[in-house]
């Protein structure tokens, strides 16, 4: 059953709508992050590149939505609500979570006849490449204690008992369906993949990350930056550089 376009606005935040770029790319969050992390690239990137960031359920202007803690239902979800947006070159950039779920969603996509032009899979090791993790299953503390080892939230906002309210149910939903997926073994995508990380990442060291290589029959690439899981929150620049240059060519 296709998503009505009440439900597809649901699940798609277009910040800076570029009506006419010649290719899009669409932002997959991190475990219990938001639509909103990728404003700055989605701004970075205009008019050049249209930008489509995905909000899960759970959070922010969904927080009423109930979560998924099944990675496999999430791309199942995501997958029908991009499909509106694939009469355009569709790039895909996961970060954490967000890019084991965009390798599933551009499996889902192929398998519905739509190429990715690329999959950028930051900050995660291949999904070949399992730990067994038990996040999910902490108490309040022990969540909180997850946030501050990442440095990924700011600080202050771990004080905040309100937002922490917010926040924390997402997360442990995140933390469930990434934490309990096995990737299914033998398949590979068809598009090329660019993995990115940090060289300090406890979530993913660099040959975990190379691993990514096996996980696609085109062409592969990994770049390496300074700092540990959300390096990237220090080098856009960089990265919104490298995204563009990697998608032009296939758009031209």
């Amino acid at each position: 059953m296709s998503m009505s376009p009440a439900d597809n606005q649901k699940w798609i935040r277009r910040f800076h709508p570029a009506q006419d770029a010649p290719v899009r790319l669409v932002c997959l969050p991190h475990a219990g992050g938001a639509a909103s992390y990728f404003f700055p690239v989605s701004k970075a990137l205009s008019p050049a590149v249209d930008v489509l960031a995905v909000q899960y359920p759970g959070r922010q202007d969904r927080r009423t939505d109930p979560c998924i803690e099944n990675l496999a239902e999430l791309a199942d979800l995501t997958t029908e609500a991009l499909l509106p947006w694939t009469d355009r070159p569709l790039a895909l950039f996961g970060h954490s979570m967000g890019a084991t779920l965009a390798y599933e969603v551009a499996l889902r996509l192929e398998e519905r006849g739509v190429k990715p032009t690329v999959l950028f899979a930051s900050g995660r090791r291949a999904p070949s490449r399992h730990r067994d993790e038990t996040v999910h299953l902490r108490d309040k503390q022990g969540l909180i204690q997850e946030l501050r080892a990442l440095s990924g939230t700011d600080t202050q906002m771990l004080d905040n008992e309100e937002v922490l309210q917010m926040v924390l149910p997402a997360l442990r939903a995140d933390y469930r369906a990434i934490e309990t997926h096995h990737a299914r073994p033998g398949l590979r995508v068809n598009c090329p993949v660019h993995a990115l990380t940090g060289d300090d990442d406890p979530k993913a060291t660099v040959d975990e990350v190379q691993d990514w290589e096996h996980h696609t029959t085109a062409s592969f690439a990994i770049s390496v930056f300074p700092g540990g899981h959300f390096y990237l929150n220090d080098h856009q620049r960089e990265i919104v550089g490298l995204i563009s240059d990697a998608i032009a060519a296939p758009a031209r």
